[in-house]
């Protein structure tokens, strides 16, 4: 069913709110506002560093210094913290404005249903309750489940690293961040402004908090019972100078003794090293919130890292093709480069693929993206030069379709190029032009494949990866994948890059499934995490830091 044919049919049932309604929800508070700010101000960045413990007692030391005749050591200490206090702020306040500038939702206009009439409207001007339509390359701006009876395909990659598609269908829900790749549907917001996804995210990566290292927390300590010491120390200087026990002079000379009992060099020192470590992460592109985020560093003992563009480049490569039924190379790359060159949905496997197998577009009567749900891919082609239902697909989805034969044929190379860690899909396809829809317009294998040949790929490692890794391992780090794809993806990932999954792979689905003591002890054990939801992530985390890592993500 088209867009517009949607529309039509069902906007007489899914007439949403009226003009009226819609203003007085947003009266209410119900409106979709999302307001874009850190947790920090430029005022605050200013404030706590220019006025914090260690620089406050800098400066009563150099008042003190002062009074004692000793300028200029009381210029070089206060000297030092202010250039420390500016380079500090510079680089905080670039830090926050490029959080600031974190978003998942792009606001586009949207359409929304008001009294049985499409609108196109501002995201803005969005309130809960509103009634919203969504076609292939929009931006879902609100949280809401589907109402129409069309199925629609969507792209949460942004939310949950997942690059495959997820199919919905009435009742499901769709989450702002998401975008509408396939099929037409009506959803009701039902999350607006600040308790969408999208805007939980996005605050959650633009969250400050100021953390002290161990090394600070420790000279803080170390710093104020010595200060303690001098403070008490001074106060008996003042009372035997009140009561004529010492001379003005001695007072004078013991003070200069107590204040430099205060360690103001050591001080010095480590902001100026955090200062400079600070300056040389950033000339390499890094952002840096807090200048001893360089010492943290120093203490990570467990990595938590994701697959997508992080080990990998976001990309597949193509290593092989096998044909299939006397297929040569040749001819069966010709028809994947038609077959992907013809549709419509584009992935990170058509792309793979259509890079080394150029080809031709065919005439297309009927077309199935794939997604997560069914993991295959089809077009029914209507070309002189191509025609049947084509199928591209995981071998274990389009498996049922195929003879006996066929089966045992192919399955000794496909169980060979998954140990390696490779993706290892099906071509396969029917002579006859059929449907590819059942009657309840769900994705249907026709029935009798014929297996064409077998594609190789292979997710695309960034080139410094392994070595990266290995330097890490050397320094005591130890590893955690945490991916919102497959289990079985983010394990074959991990033997391309020299990581061991002999401690085990595990799904969010099934950590969902346990007690809190069960929960920590499977993320201190298990190596490799897949279908991981942003939740899980952080309960991960905490979990590790918890047990006594020191844990970087």
């Amino acid at each position: 069913m088209q867009p517009q044919q949607l529309t039509e049919t069902a906007v007489s049932t899914l007439r949403g709110l009226s003009q009226e309604e819609a203003a007085t929800r947003r009266a209410q508070g119900l409106g979709n506002t999302m307001p874009v700010k850190s947790s920090r101000s430029y005022a605050q960045i200013v404030r706590e560093n220019v006025f914090n413990p260690i620089n406050d007692l800098l400066y009563v030391l150099g008042i003190a210094l002062v009074a004692l005749g000793r300028v200029s050591d009381a210029l070089v200490s206060v000297g030092v913290v202010l250039l420390n206090v500016a380079v500090s702020v510079i680089q905080e306040v670039r830090a926050k404005r490029v959080l600031d500038q974190i978003a998942l939702l792009t606001r586009p206009r949207t359409t929304v249903i008001r009294t049985g009439q499409e609108q196109s409207v501002d995201p803005g001007d969005i309130v809960k309750g509103d009634v919203l339509l969504v076609r292939p390359g929009d931006q879902i701006v609100v949280d809401g489940p589907v109402l129409s009876t069309e199925r629609v395909d969507v792209d949460e990659s942004l939310l949950t690293g997942e690059s495959d598609l997820i199919e919905k269908r009435p009742g499901d829900q769709l989450y702002s961040g998401s975008f509408c790749v396939n099929g037409s549907a009506f959803y009701q917001a039902e999350k607006v402004g600040a308790q969408s996804v999208a805007y939980g995210l996005a605050a959650g990566a633009r969250a400050f908090r100021r953390v002290y290292t161990p090394l600070q927390r420790e000279i803080n300590l170390v710093i104020r019972v010595i200060l303690l010491v001098a403070v008490f120390l001074e106060f008996l200087m003042v009372l035997s100078a009140l009561t004529n026990t010492i001379t003005f002079v001695e007072f004078v000379q013991r003070s200069v003794v107590i204040v430099g009992i205060v360690p103001i060099g050591l001080i010095l020192a480590i902001a100026v090293a955090y200062t400079l470590g600070a300056v040389r992460i950033v000339r390499k592109g890094a952002l840096v919130q807090q200048a001893n985020a360089i010492e943290s560093l120093s203490n990570v003992d467990m990595l938590c890292m994701d697959k997508t563009g992080t080990l990998t480049t976001n990309d597949l490569e193509l290593i092989a093709v096998y044909p299939l039924q006397g297929k040569d190379e040749a001819e069966l790359r010709r028809l994947l480069g038609d077959f992907v060159a013809s549709g419509s949905v584009g992935n990170v496997t058509s792309k793979a693929i259509g890079a080394s197998c150029p080809g031709q577009q065919r005439r297309v009567k009927e077309e199935i993206p794939f997604s997560s749900a069914h993991k295959w891919s089809g077009l029914a082609i209507d070309d002189e030069a191509m025609r049947g239902s084509y199928i591209l697909g995981a071998v274990e989805m389009l498996q049922p379709a195929l003879s006996a034969e066929e089966i045992e044929q192919l399955q000794p190379q496909v169980e060979e190029e998954s140990e390696k860690g490779l993706r290892v899909l099906l071509f396969a396809y029917s002579p006859e032009l059929v449907a590819l829809r059942d009657d309840d317009d769900r994705p249907k294998l026709p029935d009798g494949l014929v297996a064409l040949g077998l594609v190789i790929l292979r997710d695309q490692l960034r080139p410094e990866a392994r070595k990266t890794l290995q330097q890490f391992t050397e320094a005591g780090i130890h590893f955690k994948v945490i991916s919102g794809d497959s289990s079985q993806t983010v394990a074959a990932l991990a033997k391309q890059v020299g990581l061991s999954d002999s401690a085990g792979v595990i799904s969010g689905l099934e950590l969902a499934k346990m007690g809190p003591a069960e929960f920590a002890q499977v993320a201190e054990e298990t190596t490799i995490f897949g279908r991981i939801t942003p939740q899980q992530k952080e309960q991960l985390l905490q979990a590790l830091r918890d047990r006594g890592h020191y844990v970087a993500m």
